[in-house]
C-alpha cells in the first residue's frame, strides 16, 4: 500500500512544475489533472501574510460568501429565541435552540458545521465556548455569526459561506469548492476570497502583503501561486 501511496504522489509531482508560480488561470487549469481519489475533492488555498498576529490590529478574520458556494451541505445551529427562532427556522436552520442545544453540545452532541447566535444569547454559549472556540465554531460578530438578522446569516451560511482567522504564524487555509466544479467557478471562487482577504489588510501590515500563496486538492501537492498577481485582484 505504501509503494502504491508514493507511485501515486510521484505521478502527481511530476505534473507540477516545482521551479514555477502559476497564474491564478494556469493553476486552476491543472486541478483537474491532480484528481486521484475516489470522493470529490475539495479545493483548497493556502495563504501566508506578512502580518503579526499577536497585534489587535493586524488579527484577520471575516468571512466571504462564495459566487458558487463551497460544494458542501452545511449543516447550520441557531441560538435564538421567540421571534428570532422563528426566521431562522424559516430562513433553513438545521437546529434552533438555547438551552436545549447548549445540553446537547454539553453531552458530545456536535451534529452541525456553522453555528449562529443573537447577541442576546452570547451570554448561554459562553457555557460552551471551551467546546466550541477550538472547533472554530463559536459566533463572532466579524463572521456575521452573531447578528439580530439571523434570515441573512443562515442563508449566507447554506449559500457558500466561508469563515477565515490568520493563525499565529499568518496563515490562511479555506476549502473554496470542489473540484467537480467547472473551472471557471472554480476561478471565480478563489478570486472572490482573495479580494476579501485583500480588502481586510490592515494599515499596520507594510511590505509585502501575500507572501505565498497555494492551492490544492484535498489529496494533491500544492501548486504555488504568483502572489504579485493576487495582491492585485481588488
Amino acid at each position: 500500500m505504501a509503494k502504491k501511496q508514493t507511485k501515486r504522489a510521484e505521478g502527481l509531482l511530476a505534473k507540477i512544475d516545482k521551479t514555477k508560480t502559476y497564474s491564478v488561470e494556469e493553476a486552476v487549469n491543472l486541478l483537474g489533472d491532480l484528481k486521484s481519489a475516489k470522493f470529490d475533492e475539495t479545493v483548497e488555498v493556502a495563504l501566508n501574510l506578512n502580518v503579526d498576529p499577536r497585534h489587535a490590529d493586524q488579527m484577520i478574520r471575516g468571512s466571504v460568501v462564495l459566487p458558487n458556494g463551497t460544494g458542501k451541505d452545511v449543516r447550520v445551529a441557531v441560538f435564538a429565541k421567540d421571534i428570532k427562532a422563528d426566521e431562522a427556522r424559516a430562513a433553513g436552520a438545521d437546529l434552533v435552540g438555547s438551552d436545549d442545544l447548549i445540553e446537547q453540545i454539553q453531552s458530545g452532541v456536535i451534529n452541525f458545521d456553522m453555528v449562529i447566535s443573537t447577541p442576546d444569547m452570547m451570554g448561554v454559549l459562553g457555557k460552551v465556548a471551551r467546546v466550541l472556540g477550538p472547533k472554530g465554531l463559536m459566533p463572532n460578530p466579524k463572521t456575521g455569526t452573531v447578528t439580530m438578522d439571523v434570515t441573512t446569516a443562515v442563508k449566507n451560511a447554506k449559500n457558500g459561506q466561508v469563515n477565515f482567522r490568520v493563525d499565529k504564524k499568518g496563515n490562511i487555509h479555506a476549502g473554496i469548492g470542489k473540484v467537480s466544479f467547472d473551472k471557471q467557478k472554480i476561478k471565480e471562487n478563489l478570486i472572490a476570497f482573495v479580494e476579501t482577504i485583500n480588502k481586510a489588510k490592515p494599515a499596520a501590515a507594510k511590505g509585502k502583503y501575500i507572501t505565498n500563496a497555494a492551492v490544492s486538492l484535498t489529496m494533491s501537492p500544492s501548486v504555488k501561486l504568483n502572489t504579485l498577481e493576487l495582491m492585485d485582484i481588488k
